[in-house]
């Protein structure tokens, strides 16, 4: 296992689209295995692919306090949305920006576990939000794209001004 570098928005390779995954080789567990120690590393519930420079249709996330409900999820699509919530949501790949967005209050997925084993399952509270939101990252979409269009903007100038400061 090895720790990956996450990119930081704004990267234009977080709004690349993902491929699919059609290979369930020893390799894509290794990845899984190194999302899992990046996301941890970084105190995060949630790691898209996509956020490592790995442009495939595959996630981590574990929501839960003590890091035992560790779930990939390969090629993931949602089946059906149902109630509307919104919450705070964060990223590792604009840290320290927070917003209120709104989701889907449960959602019914299906993917593939790292081996390639298919299961369906209904998911709500803040693994359906998070979700949600790492799905978004495998389309290149970032969570602050359902912000106005003037906080994006501010957001996106705060981010830019920042990595300036860690270039010099």
């Amino acid at each position: 296992m090895s720790l990956r570098d996450i990119l930081i928005y704004p990267d234009d390779r977080l709004r690349e689209t993902a491929r699919p995954v059609d290979s369930f080789e020893p390799a894509l567990a290794e990845l899984v295995a190194d999302m899992f120690e990046t996301m941890y590393s970084e105190s995060g519930i949630g790691l898209a692919a996509t956020q490592i420079d790995e442009h495939r249709r595959l996630f981590v996330a574990d929501v839960s306090e003590d890091r035992s409900g560790a779930m990939a999820f390969v090629n993931p699509e949602i089946v059906e949305r149902t109630g509307s919530v919104e919450s705070e949501e964060g990223c590792l790949s604009i840290p320290g920006i927070n917003e209120t967005v709104a989701r889907a209050e449960r959602v019914l997925v299906r993917a593939r576990d790292e081996k390639g084993k298919a299961f369906e399952r209904e998911l709500d509270g803040l693994l359906a939000i998070c979700f949600q939101h790492e799905l978004d990252h495998l389309e290149g979409r970032l969570f602050i794209d359902y912000l106005s269009p003037l906080k994006q903007q501010r957001i996106r100038k705060k981010m830019e001004k920042a990595r300036r400061r860690e270039r010099v």
